[in-house]
C-alpha cells in the first residue's frame, strides 16, 4: 500500500487559481459595452492597455483593477492553505491570465495580474513595484518601459527585504511579463513604441 498523496492538494489549487487568471475581463468587458472584441483593436491584446486603445478610459481603469484583483484574490486564497499554496496560486494566476485556455492560450502581458500578486503576496514589495511603475510611466509614457522596469527589479527588491522566497516567485513573473512583452522591446529599441496619452491631443 502506497502512502497518501500529499501533493494533490497543491495540483488543484494551481487549477483554481489558474482558472481565475483566465477569466478575460478586458474581453467580457468591452463586448458588454458594445466596443466590439478588443482582440481586433490595437494590439490585439486584451490587457487594460490595448482597452485604453478604444478610447474609454473608465472600461480600462475597472480591467485594470479587475485583473490585479484576480491576482490578489488568488494569492489570498491561497494564503489560507499556506505560503507554499500562496506561492504556487500567484505562478498560477499569471499563468491562466497570460495563456487562457478558452481563448485558445493567448491572453494578456500580466502586468496587473502580476502587481496583484506581488501585493498580496508581499504588500512592500507590491507596493514599490506599483510604486516604480507609475514613476517610470508618468516620466517617460511608456506602459510596456513601466512594466519590464518595474517587474525586472521586482525581485531584487525582494531579496533587499530579506524575502528569499518571494524574490522567487517575482522572478518567475518577471520572466513570463518579459517573454510576452518581447514585441514591445523591440519597438522600444526601434522607438517606434506607443506612448501614453494623459489627455487628448
Amino acid at each position: 500500500m502506497g502512502g497518501i498523496d500529499h501533493t494533490w492538494p497543491f495540483y488543484l489549487g494551481g487549477a483554481i487559481a489558474y482558472l481565475i487568471g483566465s477569466v478575460p475581463f478586458g474581453l467580457i468587458l468591452t463586448r458588454l459595452a458594445g466596443l466590439g472584441d478588443i482582440r481586433t483593436i490595437g494590439s490585439g491584446n486584451i490587457g487594460a492597455t490595448n482597452v485604453l486603445r478604444t478610447g474609454n478610459k473608465k472600461l480600462a481603469a475597472i480591467v485594470l483593477v479587475l485583473d490585479g484583483l484576480k491576482g490578489a484574490a488568488a494569492v489570498l486564497i491561497g494564503w489560507r492553505f499556506g505560503a507554499d499554496m500562496a506561492l504556487i496560486a500567484g505562478a498560477a494566476v499569471v499563468i491562466g491570465h497570460v495563456a487562457p485556455i478558452w481563448l485558445h492560450f493567448k491572453g494578456g502581458k500580466g502586468v496587473a495580474t502580476t502587481l496583484g500578486v506581488l501585493y498580496a503576496i508581499h504588500w512592500p514589495l507590491g507596493l514599490i513595484a506599483c510604486g516604480l511603475w507609475l514613476l517610470v510611466a508618468f516620466a517617460f509614457r511608456y506602459s510596456s518601459l513601466a512594466a519590464l522596469i518595474a517587474l525586472a527589479s521586482a525581485p531584487g527588491f525582494a531579496l533587499l527585504l530579506d524575502q528569499q522566497r518571494f524574490a522567487l516567485l517575482a522572478g518567475l513573473l518577471a520572466v513570463i511579463v518579459i517573454a510576452k512583452h518581447w514585441q514591445n522591446i523591440a519597438r522600444l529599441i526601434k522607438g517606434t513604441e506607443s506612448k501614453i496619452k494623459l489627455k487628448r491631443d
